[in-house]
């Protein structure tokens, strides 16, 4: 399944970017990540970090894979900290609704690459619990500063079950991310 979904990723982006005029650029940022019904969970601060190549379909719409390293999880009560560290691939629908401002939405999925349960007592890796895959939705937006920055600030919601099993009586966890990047286009 994974490599379907990212054979298909691969051949609709760049069937398009034969055609069009497309940018490349990077972007990095803070994000507030947390995970639903986990009891206790609060929003933890992460970064975001990787590329993204923004394909014109036409003046007003654009196609934006991209390639994110991410650190996610969440707080808990006392010292307690859920670690998460994941490979994101959004593929991104931008809608430039004026100028400089767009609008944007799409489906991302993500590779988990570590999770570690810390507090003060050290830690413990706890990616064996973990699905390795997790699917979200985004939404967002972005302006334009300049010909070559733009700022974005956009919410990650969770699909997919994070949890390998639940136990009884347990509701599935899902991930949280509010992203604020700053990006710069070659």
């Amino acid at each position: 399944m994974k490599k379907i979904i990212l054979t298909a990723a691969a051949v609709f982006a760049l069937s398009f970017a034969n055609a069009q005029d497309t940018k490349f650029g990077a972007k990095a940022g803070l994000n507030f990540s947390s995970i639903s019904n986990a009891e206790g969970a609060k929003s933890q601060v992460g970064f975001h970090l990787g590329g993204y190549a923004t394909i014109m379909v036409s003046d007003k719409f654009a196609v934006q894979p991209e390639l994110l390293y991410s650190t996610q999880g969440a707080k808990f009560d006392g010292d307690l900290s859920e670690n998460l560290a994941y490979i994101n691939i959004p593929i991104m629908a931008k809608f430039n609704v004026a100028e400089k401002f767009n609008l944007e939405a799409g489906p991302q999925i993500g590779f988990l690459m570590s999770a570690n349960l810390k507090s003060s007592a050290g830690s413990l890796d706890t990616k064996d619990g973990y699905k390795s895959m997790d699917f979200g939705l985004n939404f967002g937006a972005g302006y334009d500063v300049a010909e070559n920055i733009n700022v974005g600030l956009r919410y990650c919601l969770g699909l997919s079950q994070l949890e390998k099993e639940l136990v009884t009586g347990q509701t599935a966890s899902k991930n949280t991310n509010i992203q604020l990047s700053l990006g710069y286009s070659f």
